[in-house]
């Protein structure tokens, strides 16, 4: 695994990155515009336009709606000077003002005074609310990235890990030509977005390419076309691929449930052994549908187990009869 972190996200980057339905425009000259939102929380900016600015957040966008205007317009000159110099003394990183509101001449003024942009959007407060935050939860997601494979297989996000050379690339390269799906080869930038959900991609400067040993790289869009690429998916499984231990001790019924933890998330963990005459990607495709059953709330091997116990508690001839299919022919 490598490098974790929260990646910064400027004013700039959030102004050039929000819905064009917003219609966001930039009030104020521009500068501070390198300024960091550190948080994907907004705050409204009313109380401290009262007096109080304790609790106001240099790192979150401040929001001036309909009614911190109209009480603007009711403040004196002398106290709207005063609560606006408190207010952008703090040194806050935006100002966003919705339902197409102008923003007065004194506010404006000191928001340039202390280099703070001032934002206006045409959009109701509660859709401007909305939007933003999800446009900052995704820039300001905890992300990792790590050494792996991911595929979108019968509809999960498959996520291939195992020591470098164990086979990944040969096995996702033997999953698309049989109709799946490739999100990323070798680098998988991972993002907690919300509670405990992640969402895998590709580096953004290289999403169509694969390593392949003895072939070198290749771009899977000119050989196979764009159907068998996909974009950032939700990750599902972990399948960790390891070479065949010379003392298997491993559960060989499939009853311990193993987990892969990244980024505080603990996402479901299926090991397969790799050794001469297996085939992986057949094997991939059987974990998958396992996972797929068990998501349903069906363990095959639990099953087996429960009819197993039956059959042992109640011998065949004395109560439960056996069904067509149960166990062997005699």
């Amino acid at each position: 695994m490598q490098n974790q972190s929260v990646p910064p996200v400027t004013v700039r980057q959030f102004y050039e990155s929000m819905d064009p339905a917003l219609n966001l425009a930039l009030a104020s000259s521009g500068a501070g515009l390198d300024n960091s939102i550190s948080s994907p929380r907004i705050q409204k900016l009313g109380l401290a336009l009262s007096g109080y600015t304790r609790y106001l957040h240099r790192g979150r966008v401040q929001f001036v709606g309909r009614t911190e205007i109209y009480y603007m317009e009711e403040l004196s000159p002398e106290r709207r000077r005063k609560v606006f110099a408190d207010a952008f003394d703090v040194g806050l990183c935006c100002i966003l003002v919705t339902t197409g509101l102008a923003p007065p001449p004194d506010f404006l003024a000191e928001a340039e005074r202390a280099a703070t942009p001032v934002l206006t959007t045409t959009a109701l407060s509660s859709q401007a609310i909305v939007e933003v935050t999800t446009n900052l939860q995704e820039h300001l997601a905890l992300t990792r990235t790590i050494h792996g494979v991911l595929v979108e297989l019968l509809g999960l996000g498959v996520l291939l890990v195992g020591e470098s050379g164990i086979g990944k690339s040969e096995c996702a390269l033997d999953l698309i030509l049989r109709g799946h799906r490739l999100v990323s080869d070798d680098l998988v930038v991972l993002k907690r977005v919300s509670g405990d959900s992640l969402v895998g991609s590709g580096l953004p400067d290289a999403p169509f390419h694969m390593e392949l040993r003895g072939l070198g790289i290749i771009n899977v869009r000119d050989l196979f076309g764009i159907s068998v690429l996909s974009s950032a998916r939700p990750v599902d499984l972990v399948i960790k691929l390891e070479k065949w231990p010379e003392r298997d001790t491993r559960d060989r019924l499939g009853l311990e449930e193993e987990k892969y933890r990244v980024l505080g998330v603990d996402l479901p963990l299926i090991t397969i052994p790799v050794a001469p005459g297996r085939t992986l990607a057949t094997l991939v495709e059987v974990a998958v549908r396992i996972q797929k059953l068990k998501m349903q709330g069906y363990n095959p091997a639990l099953e087996s187990i429960r009819l197993l116990e039956r059959r042992i508690q109640v011998p065949w001839g004395q109560g439960e009869q056996p069904r067509a299919g149960d166990g062997d022919n005699e």
